[in-house]
């Protein structure tokens, strides 16, 4: 019933390229890994081992829970109870990233980006950070389908994680374990 837009992005290049979908997902974590150097303008040595370390993992436990998901027959329940799965998947995994996001201590690629997207960039917005990450994994996900005529992955977890991201993090930060604070540092700028 669709996957987050960065997953679904992968999924949608591993079919064309006819490779497990962790290994796309760690090639997507390093280029996160990289950009973020870019975007923090100085190179961060243990921010970037840490990343790429987090990544590794991520993208091969990814593939267990694709595989055990499909034994459990996940994907031969009915339509509704799916697009329900998917949806509180989003909530679940948007609460813990406003979780380990306030933590800071070590991140997915990815979620660093919005991270620095949200505290250097866009005034703290959580909303405005995810759109705007959103965007190459969207574009990703255009070219794949305009080169295979085929697109996987999307449907109405994918719109439901477009939509309520941004704004689910947002209500975490506030609702969730409201005492824990953002840890977000730049170098020489202590006052996050």
């Amino acid at each position: 019933m669709g996957s987050a837009v960065w997953t679904a992005s992968a999924v949608n290049y591993s079919h064309w390229f006819n490779v497990n979908v962790g290994m796309i997902l760690f090639f997507i974590g390093l280029l996160n890994a990289i950009t973020n150097q870019i975007l923090l303008k100085y190179l961060d040595w243990p921010r970037f081992i840490g990343e790429v370390l987090y990544v590794c993992f991520f993208s091969y436990f990814v593939n267990i829970f694709v595989q055990g998901f499909e034994l459990l027959g996940v994907g031969q329940l009915p339509i509704v109870v799916r697009g329900i799965l998917a949806c509180l998947g989003i909530i679940f995994f948007c609460t813990a990233i406003s979780l380990y996001q306030r933590a800071n201590l070590l991140m997915h690629p990815n979620d660093d980006t919005t991270n620095i997207l949200r505290f250097m960039y866009l005034k703290k917005s959580a909303v405005a950070a995810q759109l705007i990450d959103f965007i190459p994994p969207i574009i990703a996900m255009v070219i794949s389908f305009a080169v295979t005529k085929n697109l996987y992955a999307v449907n109405v977890g994918t719109i439901f994680s477009i939509l309520f991201n941004g704004l689910i993090i947002q209500t975490a930060d506030r609702y969730v374990w409201p005492k824990l604070k953002h840890n977000f540092k730049v170098l020489g700028n202590d006052d996050q």
